[in-house]
């Protein structure tokens, strides 16, 4: 960890010093003042209010160095929790989490379907206080609750002004509002590409000193960058659309207008459409064809391309291909050494895209020479937007001083 700043607020060391201690499991005061460069009885001032406060404890003590043995320290998982929703078409899932990322309760509901956000919401406001009281937490422990959505996002009250409103009423951007009328509850809405990379980071321990981005498949793609311990988000927190990158000046025509994007190539709906064209293959799978199947269409070619059937492996193999050379500009660009894939897209079959993708940067990096580029797939399984939502919340609760968005 770098160290510490002088001038930095009392409020920002108290941030740094818990987060420390988030990334490393246990350590004790002397490991503390080695990584943040601060004096020893500064430390010990922090912790004596961390402990007061609740949010970490004491837990035995280290290995014998001659001396007395030091004592370790740890987050209290139990003394904040945090909820989160991932909000999608086919399905919504809930999960409630302790401080340091464990779900301690889950819920798998019916998505969004065609609803309008103001129907939708209600059900969702009605499952959440449901599932918290089955979570049995203490109401005081419960920091918030956040929220990802796939879409754009609009910083403050900016609304994103678009022709066909049924098209993104479920975006971020427009029902922020919406929903922090109707959960009674501190709320964040994030970008669910955001949201997989800050669980990633939260729930899975990774130091902030460590930076990393997260690819993100659903529909589409989208891609989280933590980088200094906190998402980057550019200049309207719109940071990552890498289904957008061109990869065929002259490719099929994208929503978004363009043409030839990684999306219109290699996103589910494109994997199905091409499936499709093949009428032996398409009445194997049972392929239904409407938009709202599509996800199911997907999932059925990717489960038989892991078990080995030649024509579906050549369809994942083959969308798998786009996003590896898209990884490639991203890494080539952001000097990248990890790379994590979560999200629903990559359960069936997210080992052929490890391994295609790995191959490429391993092949082409321009960086391979100075250091290889981890590709693996998220621990955190098919939650992973939900469980990234609620470490948002946590992170931006109890570490403040990496959170740089309003």
């Amino acid at each position: 960890m770098a160290k510490i700043l002088r001038g930095a607020t009392a409020q920002e060391t108290h941030s740094a010093i818990l987060d420390l201690i988030r990334s490393s499991g246990t350590v004790t005061r002397v490991d503390l003042a080695d990584r943040s460069g601060l004096t020893g009885a500064s430390i010990s001032r922090v912790v004596k209010r961390l402990l007061a406060d609740g949010l970490i404890i004491e837990t035995g003590y280290g290995d014998p160095t001659g001396g007395k043995r030091a004592t370790l320290l740890q987050f209290n998982p139990r003394a904040r929790h945090a909820v989160g929703i991932a909000v999608d078409t086919p399905s919504t899932t809930y999960v409630v989490t302790d401080m340091s990322g464990r779900v301690i309760e889950q819920l798998s509901s019916r998505g969004i379907g065609k609803d309008a956000p103001a129907t939708a919401v209600q059900r969702i406001t009605a499952e959440l206080e449901d599932l918290i009281v089955k979570a049995e937490i203490e109401p005081s422990t419960l920091v918030g609750v956040g929220v990802a959505l796939a879409g754009r996002q609009g910083r403050g009250g900016t609304r994103l002004l678009r022709t066909d409103s049924e098209k993104y009423a479920w975006e971020p951007f427009a029902v922020r509002d919406t929903l922090k009328e109707a959960i009674d509850h501190p709320i964040v809405v994030e970008n669910d590409s955001t949201c997989a990379a800050i669980g990633e980071f939260w729930a899975g321990k990774i130091p902030s000193v460590n930076d990393f981005a997260t690819v993100y498949m659903a529909a589409g793609f989208g891609l989280g960058l933590v980088t200094n311990g906190d998402v980057y988000r550019g200049s309207s927190s719109n940071v990552g659309e890498i289904g957008h990158m061109v990869l065929d000046v002259n490719g099929p025509l994208c929503w978004c207008g363009g043409q030839g994007c990684l999306e219109s190539l290699a996103a589910p709906a494109a994997v199905v459409a091409r499936a499709g064209e093949d009428e032996q293959l398409a009445d194997k799978l049972g392929l239904r064809g409407r938009r709202l199947s599509t996800r199911s269409d997907f999932a059925k070619i990717a489960r038989l391309a892991a078990a080995g059937d030649p024509r579906c492996v050549e369809l994942i193999e083959e969308s798998a291909t786009y996003l590896a050379k898209a990884l490639l500009s991203i890494t080539n660009l952001l000097d990248l050494n990890q790379i994590i894939l979560a999200g629903p897209g990559f359960s069936e079959a997210g080992d052929i895209y490890v391994r295609i993708a790995a191959q490429e940067l391993n092949r082409l990096s321009f960086v391979r020479a100075m250091h290889p580029t981890r590709v693996e797939l998220s621990k955190l399984g098919p939650s992973a937007a939900a469980l990234g939502a609620a470490s948002l919340v946590l992170h931006t609760q109890l570490t403040p001083h990496q959170n740089t968005r309003a």
